[in-house]
């Protein structure tokens, strides 16, 4: 999740394997801190293995505040339980999810 990058002015953040309890603060500080007014950020969850409720209400958290600073954010690679955590929790539907992060780039 160290990893923040920009490319022809969009960022890039992983996340960690874990979004949960113990690191979804972190996580969602790390969201936090791409953001800006009219900010292109790409959420990266290829690596997320484990995500838990307190790890959506930081995407969900993330997504607001881009909404409050007409930021874009677009979601990508959550795959497995991660991505299942997404859909059963419905966020699947109120995020933009793209399966890479080229797509996810290009709807930037």
């Amino acid at each position: 999740m160290n990893e923040t990058t920009a490319e022809k002015s969009i960022a890039t953040v992983m996340l960690p394997a874990r979004v949960d309890s113990e690191t979804s603060r972190s996580a969602e500080e790390t969201m936090m801190a791409s953001l800006h007014p009219g900010a292109r950020v790409v959420i990266d969850g290829s690596a997320v293995t484990y995500m838990s409720a307190a790890g959506v209400r930081s995407l969900a958290t993330v997504l607001h505040r881009a909404q409050e600073m007409q930021a874009r954010i677009v979601f990508c690679r959550f795959t497995g339980a991660a991505a299942d955590c997404l859909q059963v929790s419905g966020f699947g539907h109120l995020l933009d999810v793209a399966e890479s992060a080229e797509a996810a780039a290009a709807r930037l």
